[in-house]
């Protein structure tokens, strides 16, 4: 299942999406968790250090690898150079799986413990001095795109991503990438303006979105959150010493979190877990082609030299029996 944590910023997305994380990884689930915000701190809300997030291979750094080997053997890719972040598999493209061993995951993801259970890490990588007047940041969470793509995922494996703040996303066809997007918002008006925005293009492209309230202190924020998301709100979260104690780099084991925060991360698994049944692959591809073709048109063809469009395979459609190429 692919899912994805959205929100303002300092909505508390990082902090919910690390919890959902550990969650699945408690319950034993294989889970692959990317932070494709620019602001990187997925790595230090699962635990790491300052040294060892820093440490952490980023994406957009590694994109040529990603691309040569996601290629594989298509031949409507004349190179990897001729890729852009929303170029689409087909016949002889290679695949990613969750469980698997691969090239991609050797060079980009970091094996993350988290009371004895391990979880796949990867990030974008920062934004950085050398990235001003060259370009922008959406070259490197095109990395996370292009291998969402590329993924082939079942119900009981889980590929979390952390997105970028606010509705930046939308920037690229990423927002519809996922089986589940959970928006985490405040009890406040701006707490709730991303959800306005999000919830009109997930209604255009069919998004399955829920609201996580966080940061709620009573009735009073719960009714006020309802009032303005109705029933996509899903569950609501409230003040956690667990959490503050992971704020404080010193996290207690996660058995011990709070139960009714246990219970709201359980009832986000239930939601996720529940949209499996009308997953729709060739929706998955037509949707996945429509913005390749737009990126391609808008400013793809120009920048590679060539006819991006052409790199559609229209007999192909991404689904969990596609079989990988060599």
């Amino acid at each position: 299942m692919k899912i994805a944590f959205v929100g303002k910023g300092g909505s508390g997305k990082t902090t919910l999406s690390s919890l959902f994380i550990r969650h699945l990884a408690a319950a034993g689930a294989p889970v692959i968790a990317v932070d494709a915000d620019i602001n990187q701190h997925l790595g230090a809300a699962l635990g790491l250090d300052e040294e060892q997030a820093a440490e952490l291979p980023g994406m957009g750094a590694r994109l040529p690898l990603i691309k040569d080997y996601l290629r594989g053997t298509n031949p409507r890719i004349a190179s990897a150079e001729t890729m852009i972040k929303t170029t689409p598999p087909g016949e002889g493209s290679r695949l990613l799986r969750v469980r698997e061993d691969n090239p991609v995951y050797e060079a980009c993801a970091r094996a993350v413990e988290l009371d004895g259970a391990v979880v796949r890490l990867m990030v974008t990588g920062p934004f950085t001095e050398a990235d001003l007047g060259v370009a922008c940041y959406h070259s490197k969470t095109g990395a996370v795109e292009l291998c969402l793509n590329h993924l082939v995922d079942g119900p009981d494996e889980y590929a979390v991503v952390d997105m970028t703040a606010g509705s930046d996303s939308f920037a690229s066809g990423m927002f519809t990438r996922f089986d589940m997007t959970f928006l985490v918002a405040e009890p406040t008006r701006k707490g709730v303006s991303v959800y306005r925005q999000y919830k009109d293009y997930a209604r255009d492209f069919g998004v399955a979105l829920k609201v996580v309230g966080n940061k709620v202190q009573g009735q009073d924020d719960i009714d006020f959150l309802r009032e303005q998301v109705g029933d996509d709100l899903l569950v609501t979260v409230g003040h956690s010493d667990w959490v503050r104690s992971m704020e404080k780099g010193r996290p207690p084991r996660f058995d011990l979190l709070e139960e009714p925060n246990r219970q709201a991360l359980q009832a986000l698994k239930d939601a996720a877990d529940a949209t499996y049944e009308h997953r729709d692959w060739e929706r998955y591809t037509r949707q996945m082609v429509h913005f390749h073709l737009k990126n391609a048109q808008s400013w793809g063809n120009e920048k590679t030299g060539a006819d991006l469009a052409s790199q559609v395979d229209p007999d192909f459609v991404l689904r969990e029996e596609a079989v990988a190429t060599a």
